[in-house]
Protein backbone atom coordinates (compact mmCIF):
# COMPACT_ATOMS: atom_id res chain seq x y z
CA UNK A 1 0.00 0.00 0.00
CA UNK A 2 1.24 3.45 -0.92
CA UNK A 3 -0.14 6.40 0.99
CA UNK A 4 0.44 10.11 0.61
CA UNK A 5 0.14 11.73 4.03
CA UNK A 6 -0.43 15.46 4.25
CA UNK A 7 0.44 16.99 7.61
CA UNK A 8 -1.25 20.32 8.38
CA UNK A 9 1.16 22.90 9.78
CA UNK A 10 -1.18 25.83 9.16
CA UNK A 11 -3.89 26.85 11.60
CA UNK A 12 -5.05 23.96 13.80
CA UNK A 13 -8.39 25.58 14.68
CA UNK A 14 -9.68 27.55 11.71
CA UNK A 15 -10.34 25.97 8.30
CA UNK A 16 -8.44 27.87 5.60
CA UNK A 17 -8.73 27.77 1.82
CA UNK A 18 -5.30 26.12 1.78
CA UNK A 19 -6.69 23.13 3.68
CA UNK A 20 -9.48 22.09 1.37
CA UNK A 21 -7.65 23.17 -1.80
CA UNK A 22 -4.66 20.95 -0.96
CA UNK A 23 -7.02 18.02 -0.33
CA UNK A 24 -8.81 18.66 -3.61
CA UNK A 25 -5.47 18.83 -5.45
CA UNK A 26 -4.07 15.69 -3.82
CA UNK A 27 -7.08 13.46 -4.52
CA UNK A 28 -6.72 13.18 -8.33
CA UNK A 29 -2.95 12.68 -7.96
CA UNK A 30 -3.47 9.87 -5.46
CA UNK A 31 -6.16 8.29 -7.62
CA UNK A 32 -4.06 8.54 -10.79
CA UNK A 33 -0.92 7.02 -9.29
CA UNK A 34 -2.43 4.41 -6.95
CA UNK A 35 -1.88 6.12 -3.62
CA UNK A 36 -4.23 6.36 -0.67
CA UNK A 37 -4.59 9.78 0.98
CA UNK A 38 -4.11 10.33 4.72
CA UNK A 39 -4.74 13.73 6.30
CA UNK A 40 -3.08 14.56 9.62
CA UNK A 41 -3.91 17.33 12.07
CA UNK A 42 -6.45 19.14 9.90
CA UNK A 43 -8.93 21.40 11.75
CA UNK A 44 -12.02 19.64 10.39
CA UNK A 45 -14.37 18.32 13.04
CA UNK A 46 -16.39 16.08 10.76
CA UNK A 47 -16.41 12.49 9.62
CA UNK A 48 -15.02 11.46 6.22
CA UNK A 49 -18.45 11.64 4.49
CA UNK A 50 -18.95 15.21 5.68
CA UNK A 51 -15.38 16.14 4.75
CA UNK A 52 -15.81 14.86 1.17
CA UNK A 53 -19.05 16.83 0.79
CA UNK A 54 -17.47 19.93 2.32
CA UNK A 55 -14.44 19.90 0.03
CA UNK A 56 -16.60 19.17 -3.05
CA UNK A 57 -18.85 22.10 -2.15
CA UNK A 58 -15.92 24.51 -1.67
CA UNK A 59 -13.94 23.99 -4.88
CA UNK A 60 -14.08 22.79 -8.47
CA UNK A 61 -10.54 21.37 -8.23
CA UNK A 62 -10.41 17.65 -8.89
CA UNK A 63 -13.67 17.80 -10.83
CA UNK A 64 -15.53 19.17 -7.80
CA UNK A 65 -14.43 16.42 -5.47
CA UNK A 66 -14.97 13.50 -7.87
CA UNK A 67 -11.58 11.94 -7.09
CA UNK A 68 -11.84 12.59 -3.37
CA UNK A 69 -15.20 10.84 -3.42
CA UNK A 70 -13.67 7.90 -5.34
CA UNK A 71 -10.85 7.59 -2.80
CA UNK A 72 -13.39 7.65 0.03
CA UNK A 73 -15.66 5.06 -1.62
CA UNK A 74 -12.67 2.73 -2.09
CA UNK A 75 -11.64 3.30 1.54
CA UNK A 76 -8.45 5.05 0.50
CA UNK A 77 -9.13 8.28 2.41
CA UNK A 78 -8.08 8.58 6.05
CA UNK A 79 -8.32 11.43 8.55
CA UNK A 80 -6.26 11.36 11.76
CA UNK A 81 -4.87 13.51 14.51
CA UNK A 82 -1.09 13.74 14.42
CA UNK A 83 0.26 10.70 16.29
CA UNK A 84 2.67 11.31 19.14
CA UNK A 85 4.47 7.96 19.24
CA UNK A 86 4.23 6.58 15.73
CA UNK A 87 2.14 6.37 12.60
CA UNK A 88 -0.41 3.68 11.84
CA UNK A 89 1.52 0.47 11.04
CA UNK A 90 -0.84 -0.58 8.24
CA UNK A 91 0.67 2.20 6.10
CA UNK A 92 4.14 0.66 6.20
CA UNK A 93 7.43 2.49 6.56
CA UNK A 94 7.26 6.24 7.10
CA UNK A 95 9.07 8.47 4.59
CA UNK A 96 9.43 12.17 5.40
CA UNK A 97 9.99 14.49 2.47
CA UNK A 98 12.56 17.24 2.82
CA UNK A 99 15.03 19.18 0.73
CA UNK A 100 17.49 18.55 3.58
CA UNK A 101 17.25 14.86 4.44
CA UNK A 102 19.39 13.50 7.25
CA UNK A 103 22.11 11.56 5.42
CA UNK A 104 21.89 8.32 7.43
CA UNK A 105 18.13 8.05 6.69
CA UNK A 106 18.25 9.36 3.14
CA UNK A 107 16.65 7.29 0.37
CA UNK A 108 16.74 8.15 -3.31
CA UNK A 109 13.61 8.09 -5.48
CA UNK A 110 15.15 5.15 -7.38
CA UNK A 111 15.78 3.14 -4.20
CA UNK A 112 12.24 3.87 -3.00
CA UNK A 113 10.89 2.69 -6.37
CA UNK A 114 12.88 -0.56 -5.98
CA UNK A 115 11.23 -1.13 -2.60
CA UNK A 116 7.78 -0.44 -4.07
CA UNK A 117 8.45 -3.01 -6.79
CA UNK A 118 9.19 -5.47 -3.96
CA UNK A 119 5.62 -4.76 -2.69
CA UNK A 120 6.71 -2.82 0.38
CA UNK A 121 4.25 -0.32 1.83
CA UNK A 122 5.07 3.33 2.49
CA UNK A 123 3.51 6.40 4.05
CA UNK A 124 5.07 9.42 2.31
CA UNK A 125 4.59 12.57 4.39
CA UNK A 126 4.36 16.10 2.99
CA UNK A 127 3.96 19.19 5.15
CA UNK A 128 1.14 21.62 4.32
CA UNK A 129 2.38 25.07 5.25
CA UNK A 130 5.41 27.28 4.91
CA UNK A 131 7.20 25.52 7.77
CA UNK A 132 7.24 22.10 6.13
CA UNK A 133 7.02 18.99 8.25
CA UNK A 134 7.46 19.35 12.01
CA UNK A 135 11.00 18.28 12.95
CA UNK A 136 9.72 15.80 15.56
CA UNK A 137 8.28 13.69 12.71
CA UNK A 138 11.75 13.10 11.30
CA UNK A 139 12.63 10.86 14.24
CA UNK A 140 9.52 8.75 13.57
CA UNK A 141 10.51 8.09 9.95
CA UNK A 142 12.62 5.25 8.65
CA UNK A 143 13.48 7.20 5.50
CA UNK A 144 14.05 10.80 4.44
CA UNK A 145 13.37 11.62 0.77
CA UNK A 146 14.52 14.61 -1.26
CA UNK A 147 12.45 14.06 -4.41
CA UNK A 148 14.71 16.43 -6.39
CA UNK A 149 17.93 14.75 -5.18
CA UNK A 150 19.39 18.27 -5.39
CA UNK A 151 18.26 19.97 -2.18
CA UNK A 152 15.59 22.04 -3.91
CA UNK A 153 12.63 22.96 -1.72
CA UNK A 154 9.23 22.54 -3.38
CA UNK A 155 5.94 24.27 -2.58
CA UNK A 156 3.46 21.86 -0.98
CA UNK A 157 1.11 21.34 -3.90
CA UNK A 158 4.05 21.02 -6.29
CA UNK A 159 5.45 18.28 -4.04
CA UNK A 160 2.01 16.63 -3.80
CA UNK A 161 1.97 16.30 -7.59
CA UNK A 162 5.64 15.61 -8.15
CA UNK A 163 6.34 12.90 -5.59
CA UNK A 164 3.78 10.24 -6.65
CA UNK A 165 4.24 11.01 -10.35
CA UNK A 166 8.03 10.81 -10.29
CA UNK A 167 8.24 7.73 -8.08
CA UNK A 168 5.60 5.82 -10.02
CA UNK A 169 7.24 6.86 -13.30
CA UNK A 170 10.42 5.17 -12.08
CA UNK A 171 8.43 2.13 -10.91
CA UNK A 172 6.67 1.74 -14.28
CA UNK A 173 9.94 2.19 -16.20
CA UNK A 174 11.74 -0.42 -14.08
CA UNK A 175 8.84 -2.89 -14.38
CA UNK A 176 8.73 -2.51 -18.17
CA UNK A 177 12.48 -3.20 -18.41
CA UNK A 178 12.12 -6.61 -16.76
Amino acid sequence: MLTLGIVNTYDKIKVLDAHYRAIARAAPICHAFGFSLALYDFPFRMDADELVDYVADKTTIGESGKYLRLLHEKRHLFVFDLPKKGFQPQFGSVVVTSSKPEQKFSITPEALADEIIRNRSFLVLVGLGHKGLPKELFSLARYHLDITSRGISLETCTAIGCIPAYIMGIVHTKRSQR
